[in-house]
């Protein structure tokens, strides 16, 4: 009797693979940075992978204009993941039971318009909301009454999944830190994509997607447990954010442990010089480096009239009017000094009497802990000796 002799598959490179996705990514999307690039690869790789890690972090294809690419980048994340189910102003009870109703696999959730969700014509969805707070933790689970009447039980439901959003604006900002965000803009007269079509490519994604998954599973034991080393100043929730997608990196080898490095120093930057999220810490900021700029204190009226003179700075229209003291009394006061009372207007004596304004001393704590660092001081030229 003859035996056939079984020669084992190679194992899939890692490296080579995530080559090959991106390359699919970047014929049907133009992202607007190499960093948008490997993120959106990597958040691919991860969602084969979600039980190894403690979080999963949100991917989100935000604009500020229609046209930016922002489904078609959604679209062909739809190819590459695990059981991806696309949600357009889904109920929150329809997403719940989704997640929480394992049997045919946890769902990749590809939710488009997020902005008519919660935009500023939305109303608030706080359930939504906590599912996709919840759902950031392999421990999150989301609390609901079942059953009838009086015999009426509270159940946990698990809500650990993958979630891509995209739409226009900005999102609420407990949804924002949980997320890589990708800002996309319309393509460029010079810049070319080939036209998606479901029906020819939709078969490729799900090829790659298939490889992904069993590679993954090579992969598994090693990215289990990983704590995958965080490039400098990459601390606290964005080190959340990234660490799976830096523990994938550093699975595949090759170019992908630096590039996803860099294009985590990058994002994290980018995330932090235009998070328009908490309008609090962007009024600290400019208090610090436009308005005060040095100053040990400072009237109100002196420091409202500087903040309503910067350009491109929302205190301008704040909802239709200026910023004014008692709006500025009321955001000030959400902080507080060193001696932990909160940040109140002050007596402050001129030459023509007394007026209330605002002491640096007060805010100085605050600027340290929630404003980013300033810009280094170009170096005072010295007289040759």
């Amino acid at each position: 009797m003859t035996t056939t002799q079984h020669t084992p598959t190679p194992a899939e490179d890692g490296a080579a693979l995530l080559d090959e996705i991106e390359a699919f990514h970047r014929r049907f999307n133009a992202f607007p940075t190499e960093a948008a690039y490997v993120a959106v690869v990597l958040w691919n790789a991860h969602t084969h992978l979600l039980d190894a890690f403690e979080s999963t972090p949100r991917l989100a294809f935000l604009s500020p204009e229609p046209g930016s690419g922002k489904t078609r980048g959604l679209e062909i994340c739809g190819t590459l993941v695990p059981h991806p189910m696309v949600a357009v102003n889904a109920s929150p009870a329809a997403l719940f039971r989704a997640v929480s109703g394992m049997e045919a696999g946890r769902p990749t959730i590809l939710f488009d318009e997020i902005d008519t969700v919660f935009g500023p014509k939305a109303k608030d969805n706080e359930e939504l909301r906590g599912l996709l707070n919840a759902g950031h933790r392999r421990t999150g689970v989301s609390y609901r009454c079942v059953g009838d009447g009086g015999q009426q039980t509270v159940q946990a439901f698990p809500s650990y999944a993958a979630v891509a959003v995209a739409g226009l604006g900005w999102l609420p900002d407990t949804i924002l830190t949980r997320s890589v965000v990708i800002r996309m803009r319309r393509r460029a007269p010079n810049e070319h994509v080939e036209a998606f079509r479901s029906r020819l490519h939709e078969p490729e994604g799900h090829a790659l997607r298939d490889r992904l998954a069993a590679w993954a599973d090579t992969v598994r034991d090693s990215v289990e447990g990983a704590f995958p080393e965080m490039p400098e100043g990459v601390s606290d929730r964005p080190a959340d954010v990234w660490e799976p997608l830096l523990a994938v990196a550093d699975a595949a080898g090759g170019e992908w442990p630096r590039r996803a490095r860099d294009a985590c120093v990058e994002l994290v930057a980018a995330a932090a010089a235009g998070d328009k999220a908490s309008l609090g810490i962007r009024l600290l900021t400019d208090l610090r480096d436009v308005v005060f700029n040095g100053a040990d204190r400072m009237p109100t009226a002196q420091i409202i009239a500087g903040l309503i003179a910067m350009d491109e700075a929302p205190w301008a229209d704040m909802g239709g009017k200026p910023l004014d003291s008692r709006q500025l009394a009321k955001r000030l006061g959400e902080y507080v000094t060193a001696d932990n009372q909160p940040i109140k207007a002050r007596n402050i004596r001129t030459g023509t009497g007394v007026v209330k304004g605002y002491y640096a001393a007060d805010l100085h704590d605050a600027w340290r802990r929630y404003c980013p660092a300033p810009a280094e001081a170009a170096t005072p030229a010295t007289d040759a000796d």
